[in-house]
């Protein structure tokens, strides 16, 4: 099926592209910050925990955040596997 004859297809082709474009960039900001912080740790719930782990945890939780609101959308939408039962 072209995308001509589906209504919305192209605003779904854009926002899987736009999903697919943050995650390169969530990645290539997880290695810039891998790269640039020190080596250095911290106390953390009584363990010591590498501190370039903690940016790392903070990008961590936007990529989840992104995967979530992209996999809601497709269900209100009636595009995820929810709607192909």
């Amino acid at each position: 099926m072209s995308s001509e004859l589906v209504p919305g297809a192209d605003s779904v082709q854009r926002r899987d592209r736009k999903f697919w474009i943050a995650m390169a960039l969530f990645g290539v900001l997880a290695v810039v910050v891998w790269l640039t912080m020190g080596e250095g740790s911290v106390p953390l719930f009584g363990r010591r925990i590498e501190i370039r782990w903690i940016p790392l945890f903070v990008i961590g939780t936007f990529v989840f955040r992104a995967y979530i609101a992209r996999e809601a959308d497709k269900i209100r939408r009636g595009e995820g596997e929810a709607g192909k039962l």
